[in-house]
């Protein structure tokens, strides 16, 4: 399977997103490859920054994006290019969604060490999780930790109000 959004679901009008004020929904099936998954994260941080995400969400969205795919690839799907990672985004201009599930053989996040630790400081990897939680506002794991749920609300959304308000 192809990196390319799924036919039907990423309607675009030609229209930034923020002045549509419409989702673009976006779905990927891909195979465990870096590659692939720099594809899929390109297209998604385009329709986050046509929706006119403030650029710490944008940074936060790449960030938390990028190790959510590496851990899938990876941690997950043990680099198995015959083992698919499937990736679903909704965009708005109020909030961003992202769903990642690969199909090893999951996790328990009570399980991962806190790289905080002094005995896990120079253990080259380990943070990924950490800087998701840190960065998105809401991070849920399911499925027996093969699936993470990620939300980013557009910080610019509620200035954009405020402004509109006092520019009368």
């Amino acid at each position: 399977m192809g990196s390319k959004p799924s036919k039907g679901r990423g309607r675009k009008t030609g229209k930034p997103a923020a002045r549509a004020r419409a989702a673009v929904k976006l779905d990927w099936a891909i195979a465990s490859d870096y590659g692939a998954a720099r594809k899929v994260q390109k297209t998604i941080m385009q329709s986050v920054r046509a929706a006119r995400f403030d650029e710490h969400s944008v940074f936060a969205i790449n960030l938390s994006l990028e190790e959510a795919m590496i851990n899938a690839i990876k941690h997950g799907n043990g680099l198995d290019k015959e083992l698919k990672v499937q990736v679903e985004c909704t965009v708005s201009p109020k909030q961003v969604e992202i769903v990642i599930e690969d199909q090893g053989k999951g996790f328990s996040r009570k399980d991962v060490p806190d790289p905080t630790l002094a005995e896990n400081l120079c253990k080259t990897c380990g943070r990924g999780i950490l800087l998701i939680e840190a960065y998105m506002d809401q991070v849920q794991y399911s499925r027996g930790g093969r699936r993470v749920r990620m939300i980013k609300k557009n910080e610019r959304d509620g200035q954009d109000a405020r402004d509109e308000g006092t520019a009368k």
